[in-house]
């Protein structure tokens, strides 16, 4: 059965709220056994909150446009969330939300058309680097609870905060979307996993500020369980933090995930495995992918490494990292892959496989700095960039990796040393680099406490 918003009182003008009458739509087509919700071509429908309900497909037809009302009173759905802090205990405000549903059964959003976000109604000040926001501003699309969700083919455009979040879902399709969003637009992830289990994400193309894909557990969802059982496959992504994610919120189990077959560009962290509380990630793999991450304003977290695997203290004491692989995997960056722990004994288990960093510098920016954000130091330090820099880890291997210092012998960035350097590592299974470090006649690789190494 397919309901026309219009009959329902939409106008489609852009200016008067169709929410009541695409809410009209929705609930007719629910009570009616389900069916397609069609928002029709050819014109735009400012909206505030749209409740979906069971078996219902909301389908924005190619050259329709949703956009998100400006008018903060027109969300009428609020939740509290822990995306609006950082720690315990600061998260007063209530979430409010453009697209919704709790709780139910086969909903899906589909269609060619486009999802305004509306971010720039929310922009308090532009400080160069990054926008200052409103600090309540919508999620463009927040499922919590459901069972069998897909989006597919929609174009989502100017996210004001995370654009797409599934919060304990089963059995998530996210395919062929598009998002574009303002690079400097802090929080506007692109796709947020949290607590969900049987998710499958394929072919999107996502350009955004901060986290491109990102799994987390978040403290309001521990009731869903883990998050696990995650494929995201086929996917371009541009970030202004990091690009594929696991991290910071992790207050439960992420484990049984594969990442493969993507191309990150102009970020400023590629792959990212941030623990900052008291549980376990496990069972990840990374493969097939092809990196370039930069330099850029300290605002964002991110010193353009192509692998950054952290394990530090925040919000809990420290959790562990176990049974990470990263293979096949082509950077060029301005940074080094860090692998640290605050603590020794948290992160396990990791492999290298085929992995190649060629670090250069062209953004003009300095190198000489490490960022371990989130942490509870929140700041970025001067620190020396080495090809993979590996620090309290237990049982880690590199086999066939390559480390290629771009610039010229004699013309190098005075902050670039070591291919490999190992500090505080137990049981080295195999270290098989090729690459010397970045000034041969100072500097081998590096096993700090131990012996030099070739490599």
């Amino acid at each position: 059965m397919i309901f026309d918003i219009t009959h329902y009182g939409a106008t489609g003008d852009g200016v008067t709220d169709d929410a009541p009458a695409i809410q009209r739509a929705i609930d007719a087509c629910a009570d009616n056994g389900g069916g397609r919700v069609t928002l029709p071509a050819g014109r735009t429908y400012l909206s505030g909150t749209i409740l979906l309900r069971s078996f219902v497909d909301l389908h924005i037809e190619s050259g329709a446009t949703l956009a998100a009302s400006p008018h903060d009173e027109a969300y009428t759905l609020r939740r509290q969330t822990s995306g609006l802090a950082g720690l315990p205990g600061q998260d007063t405000d209530l979430s409010t939300m453009l697209i919704t549903a709790k709780g139910e059964k086969n909903v899906s959003i589909t269609g060619g058309g486009t999802i305004d976000g509306g971010g720039r109604h929310f922009v308090i000040k532009d400080n160069g680097h990054s926008y200052e926001m409103e600090k309540v501003r919508p999620y463009t699309i927040y499922l919590i609870d459901c069972e069998r969700v897909v989006i597919r083919d929609v174009v989502i455009r100017d996210g004001a905060y995370w654009t797409v979040r599934a919060s304990g879902c089963r059995g998530v399709q996210i395919h062929d979307i598009s998002i574009r969003n303002d690079t400097l637009l802090p929080n506007s992830d692109g796709i947020d996993i949290d607590s969900c289990q049987r998710v499958n994400i394929s072919g999107c193309d996502i350009v955004t500020g901060d986290d491109g894909i990102c799994l987390k557990t978040c403290r309001e969802s521990t009731r869903y369980g883990n998050c696990e059982d995650v494929v995201v496959t086929n996917c371009t992504i541009v970030s202004t933090s990091s690009a594929l994610c696991i991290g910071s919120e992790t207050a439960s189990p992420i484990r049984k995930v594969v990442f493969s077959s993507c191309v990150i560009s102009g970020t400023n962290r590629g792959i990212t495995v941030q623990m900052v509380d008291g549980t376990d990630v496990s069972n990840v793999l990374f493969s097939d992918i092809v990196v370039e991450t930069r330099f850029f304003d300290r605002v964002w977290w991110g010193q353009g490494e192509p692998i950054h695997v952290s394990v530090a203290p925040f919000r809990a004491a420290s959790g562990t990292v176990r049974n990470i692989r990263f293979r096949n995997i082509l950077a060029r960056s301005e940074g080094g892959v860090v692998v640290h722990s605050d603590d020794p004994g948290c992160i396990s288990g990791l492999v290298f496989d085929g992995v190649r960093v060629e670090i250069d510098r062209w953004s003009g920016r300095p190198g000489g700095f490490w960022d371990l954000r989130p942490n509870l130091a929140n700041d970025v330090v001067p620190h020396t960039t080495s090809g993979f820099h590996v620090e309290h880890v237990s049982d880690v291997s590199l086999r066939d990796c390559e480390v290629v210092f771009a610039q010229p012998e004699g013309h190098r960035s005075p902050d670039l040393r070591h291919a490999v350097e190992l500090v505080a590592v137990e049981d080295v299974r195999r270290c098989d680099v090729r690459g010397t470090s970045a000034d041969p006649s100072r500097w081998s690789a590096m096993v700090r406490d131990r012996q030099p190494i070739d490599a």
